[in-house]
């Protein structure tokens, strides 16, 4: 398909103000500097002067700032949209979610992609990005989560592992084990057992902020904490994990302990750091969004819950930056108020003013880099949707 063909057949919707194409594409007008969704109701300039791109980033990325009239990276979703995908909603939820089709391994009887796309009428990978625009996460991540949130429940009512996978959707118990690794936060076994057998280490050390203490699983960092007391610490830990198995190690936790110290020191991450920590999908998706903001800068919530793709839910994602396991390496109090307040912290609207200004500070320092590392989660990593990396 040539150049022209695609501008063609991606000028038409524009012309149109078809809300249909809205999150699939964006365009920009080169004389004014604006780009904006296919349906946004200013008046069309000429053709001549437009470029398209893919999402709202790459188009800022070329220079192109966001049209305020029709909000592209936010904005409100319109009813029918809403409406429809409540609609895919219940028929993923109805289904067990949908498979990657053939070649995706045993079937278990999934609605597929495809399916969903002849249903509502959209091609597969425009109802993927749709989809994903207006709720916030691809068909994939929350037909999973549908399903371990069906495991949890079976487990906890008593189910053997066997009864709880066919309960969900799941071919075998092998499949179930492939995706409670990432999603469950342990094994089904682990689970069911209220976490009895896992074995949390941790460390403390003196900060800036206080005490800080690391503590981690075998795959990697599962909770961070600033206090003025070891006792304090250790007691918020084992609250964390009541039948988990805790110890104080120095030397195991050393090497983690350190690097959240150069970061609370304003140095860039470890790019080695995993992590071992679970949420939610909406919450990965906060958490990922978090880990892209730049070392000394900021976003309101509402910043936050339109980049992220739901502007209306401002108080769901506060809450996941409250829910964050590990503050600092997942930097939730770059995240403040609409009127510039640094807001709410779990360790305190002090500390969170004083690693706001250590970072502004960094980041001004003679040949300092922005957001360049990223730190790598473990290959069991339960966050997987951080794309294998978290921000500065």
């Amino acid at each position: 398909m040539t150049e022209a063909t695609i501008r063609k057949r991606l000028w038409t919707p524009v012309v149109r103000r078809d809300a249909r194409y809205d999150g699939l594409f964006v365009y920009a007008v080169t004389s004014t500097g604006v780009y904006c969704r296919p349906s946004c109701p200013a008046r069309k300039p000429a053709a001549r002067n437009v470029r398209f791109f893919e999402s709202s980033e790459m188009a800022e990325r070329a220079g192109f700032r966001e049209c305020r009239r029709c909000q592209p990276k936010g904005g409100r979703v319109s009813r029918r949209d809403a409406e429809q995908a409540a609609e895919v909603c219940r028929t993923l939820a109805a289904g067990a979610g949908p498979s990657a089709g053939a070649g995706s391994g045993p079937s278990d009887d999934r609605v597929t992609l495809r399916t969903l796309a002849r249903k509502f009428g959209r091609p597969p990978h425009q109802l993927r990005r749709w989809f994903a625009r207006v709720v916030g996460v691809t068909p994939r991540q929350y037909a999973d989560e549908v399903r371990l949130a069906a495991v949890r429940s079976e487990l906890r009512s008593g189910e053997s592992i066997l009864q709880a996978a066919y309960g969900a959707g799941y071919g075998s118990t092998s499949r179930l084990y492939e995706k409670t690794r990432k999603g469950l936060g342990m094994t089904p076994g682990t689970y069911r057992r209220g976490g009895a057998g896992e074995q949390v280490r941790y460390a403390i050390a003196p900060s800036p902020l206080g005490r800080l203490l690391v503590a981690g699983t075998a795959k990697g960092v599962c909770s961070v904490k600033l206090g003025d007391s070891d006792a304090e610490l250790e007691a918020a830990l084992k609250d964390e994990y009541p039948r988990a198995t805790t110890e104080r190690d120095q030397e195991a936790i050393g090497a983690w302990l350190a690097a959240v110290l150069d970061m609370l020191a304003g140095k860039l991450p470890d790019r080695g750091l995993p992590l071992d920590i679970q949420g939610t999908a909406f919450q990965r998706l906060v958490w990922d969004a978090l880990t892209r903001i730049p070392r000394g800068s900021t976003r309101t919530y509402a910043q936050l819950a339109a980049e992220v793709g739901q502007p209306q839910a401002v108080r769901a994602v506060a809450n996941a930056c409250a829910a964050n396991p590990v503050p600092i390496v997942v930097p939730c109090h770059r995240v403040v108020r609409s009127d510039g307040a640094p807001g709410g912290y779990i360790f305190g609207a002090r500390r969170k003013s004083l690693l706001l200004e250590s970072e502004r500070g960094a980041a001004q320092e003679p040949g300092s880099r922005q957001a360049a590392a990223r730190v790598r989660p473990a290959r069991s990593n339960r966050i997987h949707s951080l794309r294998g990396r978290v921000g500065s």
